[in-house]
């Protein structure tokens, strides 16, 4: 009985906190000598990016080549989303919710000033997986944004950035060094 009770409620906290997150839960057990974690998927819809959805897709799939412990995935429909990108006339901007949730604006100001859209797009995406603005930066560094000029075009973190963001995911995804864990996927 007691024990039937303990699991009701670690299921029911479990939900309550997924909902929170505002994402759905898959869990699984890896074997103890499997050290290989799946990745958490975080969806974007970028439905009503407007002109800048390829630009939005593409600074997915970068920070999708440069990181294993997220993955950017377009939401499926009738799916809520993590992100939501948006396109306006303002400066770009990412208002996070929490790690790896919020909403993503594709500003035509600065497109107009001839800033570059993959890496506006990859830009605001690093703010949503936890990176704050490092200006005025190099144009190497991602987060660097504006202060790089307009003639700075690289939409790749650097290798502090990608190790920044494994990190804030990796926390998510693993239990102690060599002991079986439950890995969660929320999207």
């Amino acid at each position: 009985m007691h024990s039937r009770f303990f699991a009701h409620g670690v299921t029911a906290a479990l939900t309550a906190a997924l909902t929170l997150v505002g994402g759905q839960a898959y869990a699984g057990t890896d074997a103890p000598d499997d050290r290989t974690v799946a990745a958490r998927v975080v969806t974007y819809d970028a439905s009503a990016s407007a002109e800048f959805r390829a630009a939005v897709d593409r600074g997915a799939a970068i920070w999708n080549e440069s990181v294993d412990n997220v993955e950017l995935r377009p939401v499926a429909a009738g799916q809520r989303a993590n992100i939501r990108i948006l396109a306006d006339d303002g400066w770009p901007r990412a208002l996070t919710t929490s790690l790896g949730n919020g909403t993503v604006y594709i500003g035509r100001e600065a497109v107009n000033e001839g800033y570059n859209t993959v890496r506006i797009s990859s830009h605001e995406l690093g703010h949503i997986l936890g990176l704050p603005d490092r200006k005025p930066g190099p144009c190497t560094s991602l987060m660097s944004g504006s202060s790089a000029g307009v003639s700075c075009t690289n939409p790749y973190p650097d290798s502090a950035e990608k190790s920044e963001v494994e990190g804030n995911f990796g926390a998510l995804l693993t239990g102690p060094a060599g002991a079986p864990h439950r890995t969660l996927t929320v999207n």
